[in-house]
């Protein structure tokens, strides 16, 4: 049986106005501040039926009461308003992604997640797209001077790992442009996992005459392959911390030690079901890490080009804004996908 108009009516301000104070919310709040034409008697009682539902909680005997984790559900599938953002902060994403100089991957993440955390107050968590399954899209040496050259090699989702390397003297540039041009056609469109040890020894037997200036060529590649596991780029790291919720130093001390571990983080951002408008929100023991079970995660997955490579995540308190941290994720999210 669902909720009655009234019910929806006073849970959704018991959730507001938590959100706001991080105080039990009492039935005389409730009839001050929202205007139900509602004497707080009748709000009480209906609180009280809500308790008894399990929707919302009395932390102690006579103080007000506060959402549950069903409250909350309840809240963010049937109750919540969706929220825009301010043109300040619109104005403010957009930059950020219209800075001509974010031209690598990891910087634009990097970015990406000191904006979140600032937007939000929150921390930010976003799983980084992973290597091997990046395409090789090109790979440059550009020499620098008679005797030096940089090594670029870029994939599709905006890796870039470089080199110096050195060049011999009696190099011309029109071998060095054949030789890199007989690279990029060998390795055009392979995922880094496909460019195997085999492969690799097929291009040093191939290109044997200059095999000893392109040893460092064949060991960045090599590199890549070695690469496994997908970064997490974190921002505001302590913002979670400043919230009431988190005093007690043993769960700082679990979410601090949870923050240097990627290989948990990457199992907690892993790929979304996407709910409304591509956004999932997991709320307290709906997450999987014991650590984050007093907390909730936005979390939306990104993609670059057509393809979905990685997941944007905000991690707060229960009690966090779930509208306006909605509304952030989605705007970034957005923006990611136009670059």
């Amino acid at each position: 049986m669902g909720l009655s108009t009234r019910k929806k009516h006073i849970l959704q301000a018991v959730v507001t106005d938590y959100i706001k104070s991080a105080q039990p919310v009492g039935s005389r709040t409730v009839a001050r501040r929202y205007k139900m034409g509602l004497c707080p008697a009748t709000i009480r009682n209906e609180m009280a039926d809500l308790e008894e539902s399990g929707y919302l909680v009395q932390p102690h005997t006579s103080a007000g009461r506060i959402p549950s984790q069903k409250g909350y559900r309840y809240y963010v599938d049937q109750l919540m308003e969706t929220s825009d953002l301010e043109e300040e902060e619109k104005a403010e994403i957009r930059q950020v992604f219209q800075y001509k100089k974010l031209q690598e991957i990891e910087e634009i993440i990097h970015h990406t997640s000191r904006l979140l955390s600032l937007l939000t107050n929150y921390t930010s968590l976003i799983l980084g797209p992973q290597l091997k399954k990046s395409a090789f899209k090109k790979l440059q040496i550009m020499p620098l001077d008679n005797q030096r050259g940089l090594l670029v090699l870029v994939t599709d989702t905006g890796f870039v790992k470089n080199n110096v390397i050195n060049l011999p003297q009696t190099l011309s540039s029109n071998e060095l442009n054949r030789i890199v041009s007989y690279l990029n056609r060998r390795l055009e469109g392979l995922t880094i996992d496909k460019i195997t040890s085999r492969l690799i020894s097929e291009l040093r037997r191939d290109l044997y005459h200059h095999v000893k200036f392109l040893e460092e060529t064949f060991t960045l590649l090599e590199d890549s392959l070695a690469e496994d596991e997908r970064r997490v780029f974190l921002g505001g790291t302590t913002n979670i911390l400043n919230q009431p919720e988190f005093g007690d130093i043993g769960k700082v001390k679990s979410l601090l030690s949870l923050f240097e571990q990627h290989s948990l983080l990457a199992t907690l951002l892993a790929r979304p079901v996407a709910g409304v408008e591509g956004i999932t929100i997991k709320i307290g023991r709906e997450n999987i890490l014991e650590e984050v079970q007093e907390c909730s995660l936005v979390l939306a997955s990104y993609c670059l080009g057509k393809e979905v490579v990685g997941t944007v995540g905000i991690l707060g308190p229960t009690r966090m804004d779930y509208a306006k941290t909605v509304a952030v994720v989605q705007q970034v999210v957005n923006q990611l996908g136009r670059l």
